[in-house]
């Protein structure tokens, strides 16, 4: 019976965590984003993310979108400089076409940083990216 079970393999789908400079409060921060670098937009987007080590971990965020179209991002939380230092995952779940899409994307403890900032696809920024 499992062997029936189709899982979808995720492509063009990434999270980023990128250094930005805020305007509001004139600092630099880490914003996570997720990208839709697919030529179909995803529906219902259920983000979940949790930061952890083997001491600690995190509360658990909850985030939804409606749809994110193709070719776009939409900027997920804000991450405090405390949680660069755990592993932060984020569970994406979502649907393309009809089909149930889930895949879980790991950024491991203190790989967020400024000297691992690389170009991001469809963002004219740089950041941190996970495939």
């Amino acid at each position: 019976m499992k062997k029936d079970i189709i899982i979808p393999k995720i492509e063009n789908v990434y999270v980023a965590v990128i250094n930005e400079y805020n305007d509001i409060y004139k600092t630099n921060d880490w914003n996570a984003y997720i990208i839709n670098d697919k030529i179909s937009d995803l529906e219902m987007v259920l983000i979940v993310t949790t930061g952890f080590t083997k001491e600690k971990i995190t509360s658990t965020m909850r985030h939804k979108l409606e749809k994110l179209p193709a070719k776009s991002y939409a900027k997920i939380e804000l991450m405090q400089e405390d949680v660069l230092q755990l592993n932060n995952e984020f569970k994406v779940t979502f649907f393309e076409n009809n089909k149930l899409f889930d895949k879980t994307y790991l950024f491991r403890k203190n790989t967020i940083n400024l000297k691992a900032l690389q170009s991001i696809p469809l963002m004219d920024k740089k950041g941190v990216l996970v495939k």
